[in-house]
């Protein structure tokens, strides 16, 4: 059973009519929503509905979980499993599903599929997250919502008891919770190397030449801090597995626990990480597209002008075209390492590989 008739309600009872199951949805209007749900599963009125389900998802807002109560004899002893979200982080003092199962002491509440997306629904589980968090006080209704997930082609997760709902009614709010220390760390190196790469190629000349250079800011100021940026954050990867080693040196032992700070640091070495190979294939982007510039091409029409001028046949330089081929060559090797080190970071890939091979690969 599905009480609800929004876009996730009706995303709902599509992926269950085609996983097989036999689906009524409750309404309050069932003759004008009956059109947006698909054929095969019954439309009617919630009372009608919740008589005809031993599984029913509650796809409504908190705020009309009251208007159910008049339906509270017919539930009793049904699964209720709550699907909803709240717009805040910690909004209310309790969860949700703790809200649901405290109005219908007599239902098994479940805590499960709000971290799934109305698109992953229908499109399925190929196309969107394939886990399904799940938690709930009753383990045998727990057991059985996991298995109506396993069978829409999602992996359910165990997640305890319902203490845990607030948590996972959380996820969904927040945004790259592991990334904004990288992200943060990121800026404020590029940042700096922006600033000295500013003052260095542009700022200084302006002052000592009185050469206007400030063409240079949009592509070759940026394309000279993007690697800075990339090799410090690379170090930044392998430092605290050294400093963790150390500390184990030092104190002679591996269960001794590390500081708060180094800790925090070796749990963001993957994000870290991921962001230097990003600065780094930025870099080799915007080489790629250096010869483009307009401002490419005028030096070197005044290069070809100069070079008639005196009179010279040619201006080759043959260590100068050697060192140039050796460094380009060892830049594109270094960032086919970088890559290999970011495609196996990543956990679809890792999950693959054992630890001797991770650890080579490293």
């Amino acid at each position: 059973g599905v009480l609800g008739s929004g876009d996730f309600a009706r995303s709902l009872a599509i992926r269950l009519v085609c996983s097989g199951f036999k689906v009524v949805v409750g309404s309050r209007n069932p003759k004008r929503k009956a059109s947006l749900f698909p054929a095969a599963a019954e439309v009617t009125f919630q009372a009608e509905a919740v008589k005809k389900a031993d599984v029913i998802f509650v796809a409504v807002f908190r705020e009309h979980y009251s208007t159910l109560c008049d339906l509270a004899d017919v539930l009793a002893g049904k699964i209720l499993v709550d699907v909803s979200n709240n717009t805040e982080i910690n909004h209310h003092k309790e969860s949700n599903a703790e809200y649901l199962a405290s109005l219908f002491p007599a239902c098994a509440v479940v805590k499960g599929f709000n971290v799934v997306s109305a698109w992953t629904l229908q499109s399925g589980a190929r196309d969107g997250n394939k886990q399904v968090l799940i938690c709930s006080n009753n383990q045998e209704a727990k057991r059985t919502v996991a298995e109506i997930a396993q069978v829409m082609g999602f992996t359910p997760v165990d997640m305890g008891c319902m203490s845990s709902a607030c948590e996972i009614e959380n996820i969904p709010l927040r945004l790259l919770p592991a990334w904004k220390i990288p992200i943060f760390l990121a800026l404020g190196l590029f940042v700096c190397f922006f600033t000295y790469n500013l003052i260095r190629q542009v700022i200084h000349p302006y002052i000592r030449e009185q050469k206007n250079k400030l063409y240079k800011i949009p592509i070759e100021v940026v394309n000279t801090t993007l690697p800075c940026v990339s090799y410090v954050m690379l170090s930044l990867v392998y430092l605290p597995g050294v400093l963790a080693a150390c500390s184990q040196l030092y104190y002679g032992t591996k269960y001794r626990r590390f500081p708060d700070w180094l800790d925090q640091w070796l749990q963001h070495r993957k994000q870290i990480g991921l962001l230097s190979f990003f600065c780094a294939a930025l870099h080799a982007v915007y080489s790629l597209c250096l010869p483009m510039r307009r401002s490419h091409r005028y030096l070197l029409i005044d290069t070809a002008v100069k070079q008639a001028v005196e009179k010279k046949m040619t201006i080759w330089v043959e260590e100068e075209v050697w060192r140039m081929e050796i460094y380009i060559s060892v830049g594109i090797i270094a960032l086919g390492l970088l890559s290999l080190l970011a495609i196996t970071s990543l956990p679809s890939i890792a999950n693959s590989l054992n630890w001797r091979e991770f650890s080579f690969i490293q």
